[in-house]
């Protein structure tokens, strides 16, 4: 039998009862997509984790050999920071690549970038420095730290090659 509330009708009597509405269930994010709105920038359903997401976003990621040799936290946690990496690379919706020391000055960004496409297909980005963030929804801003971004990933490891080096790491090989 279905629940039953009853509504209050102000000033009016005895309230009917009606049939309760089913709860409503969590809308899928849309696909290829990270907003519910065109224009706007939000990551689906929140921060849900990636594995969990029914359609799952394609990520790439390019980091920085610094972030896996300088040490943070006790030898486990950095150890399971860099197993997490592992997993992240091996999951079908992601590629992950690490930019090598000696690139060196052929390395076109030296702080984080984040660069998202909305449902509309119109990409944005967020680029970080030590002061400040700065989100960028124009094109004309966008696609230059989109072709940045490229020359990065032209120049850094495979993902085989990058998984490689991260598993020598986590092995205490230099």
């Amino acid at each position: 039998m279905a629940a039953l509330r009853q509504q209050q009708h102000h000033g009016r009597g005895a309230a009917p009862l009606r049939p309760a509405r089913p709860p409503r269930r969590p809308r899928a994010p849309p696909a290829g997509g990270t907003s519910r709105r065109p224009g706007s920038c939000r990551p689906a359903g929140g921060r849900r984790r990636l594995r969990g997401t029914p359609a799952r976003a394609r990520t790439f990621v390019v980091l920085d050999e610094s972030c896996l040799r300088r040490p943070v936290g006790s030898p486990a946690a950095m150890d399971g920071q860099l197993a997490r990496l592992v997993e992240f690379a091996a999951l079908p919706n992601t590629v992950l690549q690490i930019a090598p020391f000696d690139r060196g000055d052929r390395r076109p960004l030296s702080l984080p970038l984040y660069v998202l496409t909305t449902q509309n297909r119109s990409p944005v980005s967020y680029a970080e420095s030590v002061q400040r963030g700065r989100l960028e929804r124009e094109s004309a801003a966008v696609v230059p730290l989109l072709t940045a971004y490229h020359q990065l990933q032209a120049e850094a490891l495979s993902q085989a090659a990058s998984a490689a080096v991260i598993e020598q790491l986590r092995k205490g090989t230099p």
